[in-house]
């Protein structure tokens, strides 16, 4: 049977509409209420001359004044004498009473609830031409403090980060990692990245940059192209180009990243841009802080400077215009960078130098004439080519394959390569892997890295260089580590116990355990979310630097080498740097800086690594020192 609908429920079917509509429907409800009571109390008073003794008749607003009084203190009703006006002064108190008590519980209410929203970071954020980040890893603190050099000369500059992580928690831990950000504002918001109303809160399209941090858990690159989509497709995207800087861990992936951002995103593919520089840093002592020193904001970057005093000039001639910038390439006006271009090449309007330099205002040609070069004192010695090369691996991740490829183009036929780990490689894969090489063989031997006899046994000091990797793809971070500060500890002790150098680059997950390598006194590291992270933070601020960071890292064209000074000048002279670029021009090389081995063990030092020297200070080099040059070979 059909229940019959009462007034009553009309009345509490409304009343509970408007409770549902929230704090603001419900404070909207009590206030009409109050005044409801306070209108009918100053209508009693003034239609029934209601007073309270000896006291002549009110007036409609007195009554309103004196409902409104009783309504909020209810103190009030001390005074009142007469039992008529007492009884309805009660009655209103009361009234008062109840809506006032509910009026702060829910008032209380809403606050507690208004701050649990802003706790949870869903609050839309106002800032234009911040940079953006999308995701969280540990990659995160590396690129907040890279960034905050970056804007001390910028004003107010702002940094926002949405990631599905708690809000209040990324608060915590940046400013546990990060306890000093100058004038840097870090905002952080809660939601998923790819999602278009999550990413609404962010306001991406008044973002200067977006920087994509690849997910620890999941499919990192599926998440990575679901949120390029989600700001190059959105409904409400920009007209202006976005500047997206994405990491992608798997090469098969690339493809589709670069047809969903197109032109507007740079692509950063973790594990290769990791493995040519360990390769390459393995095979050169120093070469990782020359690295980072380029990708770094703290000391000389890479900036870019059209220079009309050049337009007509060779880019030879443009190599010596600056006495505190080094000339590394050219910007050619269609957009395309070269880092060593040919010498003879002469600079047109448009063209820009690619240069490295303390600041963008330091890339000034020297108005002063340059020091005289000395001619007694350059040699023209080549170097002899390196033969066959013996490389042991200890540990192995899902890098080593794209490593030991990318070491074959490097080395000549007959090298040999060593891989030691406690894990069994895939035998499918070493078919593939051995199928792919060209100048390299090697051997795997299933064993335990962090034993002291069997690292013994290995011959360490046959071979050229020992490159450690951690077992990142298998154990915890921290667990990796240990292990591999466990085997540089066994390398440092064959190294002093046959008294001679093993030329080492090892890799490490977390900066912080930088620190405690350190006493290994290995020649190199390679704390590979580092170097990602510096990368995309230099990157997020000027576009144009991929094509430079592409350029040096692969093996064709021109790429960063540390090559013995006796080649370039004499020993034991007092040059400055200006004979030194001219004896490196001649070889159609261009130094960048130099290394001096008294001060290899020295971190205070930056391990005896100068880039970017002042071209007339006087320096006096001694055998096994190097010049750091862009070179093809």
């Amino acid at each position: 049977m059909r229940k019959k609908i009462t007034l009553m429920d009309r009345f509490r079917y409304r009343f509970d509409n408007i409770m549902s509509r929230g704090t603001g429907a419900m404070i909207g409800f009590l206030g009409i209420l109050s005044l409801l009571i306070i209108v009918s109390a100053g209508l009693i008073f003034w239609g029934l001359a209601i007073t309270p003794d000896e006291t002549e008749p009110m007036s409609f607003a007195e009554g309103l004044w004196q409902g409104l009084m009783r309504t909020m203190d209810p103190g009030t009703v001390a005074g009142d004498s007469g039992w008529t006006f007492r009884f309805i002064a009660i009655l209103i108190t009361l009234g008062g009473i109840f809506i006032l008590s509910t009026l702060i519980g829910i008032l209380s209410s809403g606050i507690e609830t208004k701050l649990e929203q802003l706790r949870k970071g869903k609050s839309f954020v106002i800032e234009k031409d911040h940079t953006l980040i999308l995701g969280w890893s540990t990659k995160v603190y590396t690129i907040i403090s890279e960034l905050i050099v970056a804007g001390e000369n910028q004003k107010s500059p702002r940094l926002v980060i949405l990631s599905e992580k708690d809000k209040v928690e990324m608060e915590d831990e940046i400013r546990e990692r990060i306890p000093c950000m100058k004038n840097m504002k870090v905002i952080c918001r809660t939601g998923s990245p790819s999602d278009l109303t999550s990413l609404a809160i962010v306001n991406p399209h008044q973002a200067k940059s977006i920087i994509i941090l690849s997910p620890e858990e999941g499919d990192p690159d599926a998440q990575a192209i679901k949120t390029i989509l989600a700001i190059t497709n959105n409904p409400d995207r920009r007209k202006n180009p976005y500047h997206i800087i994405a990491e992608i861990k798997n090469f098969k992936n690339m493809e589709v990243a670069k047809m969903v951002g197109k032109d507007e995103v740079e692509l950063i593919l973790a594990d290769d841009i990791f493995a040519r520089i360990m390769v390459q840093t393995s095979r050169q002592s120093g070469l990782s802080i020359v690295y980072q020193e380029l990708m770094d904001f703290d000391g000389d970057e890479i900036y870019f400077n059209e220079e009309p005093k050049l337009v007509g000039k060779t880019f030879a001639e443009s190599l010596f215009a600056y006495d505190k910038s080094a000339v590394m390439g050219i910007q050619y006006k269609n957009g395309h960078c070269q880092v060593n271009p040919p010498m003879d090449y002469i600079l047109q309007e448009g063209d820009k130098i690619i240069a490295i330099t303390e600041d963008d205002d330091t890339l000034v040609i020297s108005e002063k004439k340059n020091s005289l070069i000395s001619e007694e004192n350059i040699v023209n010695k080549v170097e002899s080519k390196k033969g066959p090369e013996r490389t042991l691996i200890l540990g192995w991740n899902n890098r080593g394959p794209i490593l030991i490829r990318e070491l074959d183009q490097y080395v000549e036929k007959g090298s040999y390569i060593k891989i030691v780990s406690d894990y069994d490689l895939d035998i499918d894969e070493i078919e593939t892997l051995n199928s792919t090489l060209t100048n390299i063989s090697f051997d795997f031997v299933k064993a335990e890295t962090t034993s002291k006899e069997i690292i013994d046994n290995l011959d360490v000091t046959s071979f050229d260089n020992v490159q450690v990797l951690c077992y990142n793809d298998r154990l915890p971070q921290q667990e990796a580590d240990a292990i591999t500060l466990i085997i540089l500890l066994h390398l440092r002790r064959i190294s002093a116990e046959k008294n001679t150098e093993i030329k080492i680059v090892s890799e490490m997950l977390d900066i912080r355990n930088r620190d405690l390598a350190s006493v290994t006194k290995v020649n190199d590291f390679i704390v590979s979310d580092k170097i990602i992270s510096l990368m995309m933070s230099q990157i997020s601020e000027n576009k144009n630097l991929m094509r430079v960071f592409e350029d040096l890292l692969r093996s064709e064209g021109s790429e960063i080498y540390l090559k013995p000074a006796e080649n370039y000048v004499k020993l034991n002279s007092e040059i400055d740097f200006y004979t030194i670029l001219e004896s490196a021009k001649r070889k159609k090389e261009i130094a960048i800086g130099y290394k001096i081995a008294e001060f290899v063990g020295d971190n205070s030092q930056s391990f005896g690594v100068v880039v970017n020297p002042d071209k007339t200070k006087m320096l006096n080099f001694k055998p096994d020192d190097k010049i750091i040059v862009l070179a093809e070979d």
